[in-house]
């Protein structure tokens, strides 16, 4: 592309018939390779997108964020009219606009935060049951609080890490987590500069073992020392969890 401008797409999709974010050689069926496909017709050449992470398969996104090198003669309008006129239903750009021909998605991001949604009742709400976590049992809230505030700040979050081979840093800080509940739905917010493969999962299934009191709240702070994923709990599945916003 010789004149090309770079652009930043906020987006939302619902991750439950998809792989995840990142583009697969096997499946068709992710997020970025939709989103190449159709801007790349868009453009007539191929295109890369680059996200600001790597959701997992069957997480949703309600603010994710995106970079992509489009050509220059093509306007923003157009850009988000054709992306959404030609993107599967469950994919929408909320919107696009021109950034700094360095920016990158992934590399520029500051901050991120995510939800967690758990629907404690007997049986899941019909029109909600994709997109929350069915555990139909009681939780200790104030436990659940109490061991948050050990697993916020600067740490070495290794045994909260799905990825038993990370060779690169796993140190992280989570300015918050915080915990409402309403009507027998409970939604955990995780805001943090960066989080790891099934980080914020590991986080909330170590957390609802607490609200079962299966472990102390003081326990966060062993399981951190320890630089070990078995000691953590065990990973909440992908469904409840949503990548709210990105931060630049």
């Amino acid at each position: 592309m010789e004149h090309s401008v770079n652009y930043l797409l906020r987006l939302q999709y619902d991750g439950s018939r998809y792989e995840g974010w990142q583009k697969q050689k096997n499946t068709d069926r992710t997020i970025q390779g939709k989103l190449e496909s159709v801007l790349g017709q868009l453009a007539g050449c191929p295109v890369q997108v680059n996200g600001s992470g790597r959701t997992d398969a069957g997480v949703h996104a309600l603010g994710q964020a995106a970079s992509v090198c489009l050509p220059g003669d093509i306007p923003k309008e157009e850009i988000l009219a054709y992306a959404n006129r030609y993107l599967p239903e469950d994919i929408k750009v909320l919107s696009v606009s021109a950034v700094d021909q360095r920016f990158h998605a992934r590399l520029w991001a500051k901050e991120k935060t995510y939800c967690y949604r758990i629907d404690t009742g007997s049986k899941k709400d019909v029109f909600e049951r994709k997109y929350v976590y069915g555990f139909p049992f009681s939780l200790d809230i104030a436990a659940m609080e109490q061991a948050a505030r050990f697993l916020e700040g600067t740490h070495d979050y290794k045994s909260f890490c799905g990825n038993k081979k990370m060779k690169k840093s796993t140190v992280r800080t989570v300015r918050s987590i915080s915990l409402c509940q309403q009507e027998g739905k409970i939604s955990l917010y995780f805001t943090g500069d960066g989080f790891l493969q099934h980080m914020v999962r590991i986080m909330t299934g170590t957390l609802i073992e607490v609200g079962l009191g299966k472990r102390s709240p003081e326990s966060m702070k062993e399981i951190l020392e320890a630089g070990d994923r078995r000691a953590a709990g065990f990973t909440a599945p992908p469904e409840g969890l949503f990548l709210v916003s990105v931060e630049y």
